[in-house]
């Protein structure tokens, strides 16, 4: 690249890169064209894929991560880490693009992210730098872990649900918008039991999901016990057989909704799932601690690249 561009402002060199330097807002009518870019440029096709890898993940949380869509012959999303980091997404192979597409990347946005393990293997280690930051890496487990709860370390979670059946009449829907009320009913009062205000944790993403289920491409259940809305989950199927659990909640007087409500949704919902992918803890105590009792198969690093 000439020196001239390389001291370009940002603006500069994605607009000679054919970009829109500003980007739009994300939009649900974008769904199809992004998750097609997604599906071509991400070479995993089974449960090593990043929950990431999905439209519905980058529209729900398009505000606190500040995501623009920017199109042109190389398109990508740009927006913020959760700890603060500007970064692009790239829509595209990295390894296939001109290094001049990737540099004029680079230095707008500082980094390329999430990119995964079969992505990087692709990049040139002369020309590129990456990390991992272990709060973003995604949890991996065989969907058995639910179905069953075999072995030592599981039976606790098997005797919870055990628990929750034997106190309570509970039932399961397949969630439908007209239950969004419902659902919201659960969602205000996880809220109050996590001492939480309205806006403190993600639920303005997941009353949208809740609204746009179907557009989206989720799929959910919702929870009754005693014939009181008790508990819902929302997922999406990313791969053959792979799960990402996009929104679990569960009201913490009905002691044991959690593990129920993964149980019926490997063994009833999404009875082919093989895999379930329960995101990343973000670093996050509680996350941390809740996400490693369910014993993880597998931690899925995201990677940071930036040039050398």
């Amino acid at each position: 690249m000439p020196a001239a561009a390389q001291r370009a402002p940002a603006a500069a060199q994605e607009a000679a890169a054919g970009w829109a330097p500003a980007g739009v807002p994300l939009v649900l009518s974008q769904r199809a064209a992004i998750d097609a870019a997604l599906a071509r440029c991400v070479p995993e096709q089974d449960q090593h894929c990043l929950s990431d890898a999905a439209f519905s993940n980058l529209y729900l949380f398009r505000r606190p991560h500040a995501y623009r869509f920017h199109d042109g012959a190389f398109p990508y999303v740009s927006g913020l880490t959760y700890d603060g980091s500007a970064h692009a997404l790239p829509l595209f192979a990295p390894a296939e693009a001109p290094p001049a597409v990737l540099q004029a990347l680079l230095r707008a946005h500082g980094r390329l992210y999430p990119l995964s393990g079969g992505q990087l293997a692709r990049l040139d280690p002369v020309r590129f730098a990456w990390q991992a930051v272990r709060d973003d890496a995604d949890y991996l487990y065989p969907a058995d872990h639910f179905r069953h709860y075999r072995g030592t370390l599981l039976g606790k979670k098997r005797n919870l649900m055990r628990q929750l059946l034997s106190a309570h009449a509970v039932t399961a829907r397949p969630y439908v918008p007209a239950l969004a009320g419902a659902a919201m009913a659960v969602q205000v009062q996880w809220l109050r039991d996590k001492g939480k205000l309205a806006g403190e944790a993600d639920d303005e993403a997941c009353a949208e999901a809740l609204r746009f289920v179907n557009a989206l491409g989720l799929q959910g259940v919702l929870f009754e016990a005693d014939g009181e809305p008790a508990g819902f989950v929302l997922a999406q199927r990313i791969r053959p057989g792979v799960y990402v659990m996009r929104f679990a909640k569960g009201l913490d007087r009905f002691k044991g909704i959690y593990q129920y409500m993964f149980h019926h949704f490997c063994s009833e919902a999404a009875p082919d799932a093989a895999w379930i992918n329960f995101e990343q803890d973000m670093g996050l105590d509680n996350f941390r601690r809740t996400k490693l009792s369910y014993q993880p198969a597998a931690l899925l690093p995201k990677y940071r690249v930036t040039l050398r």
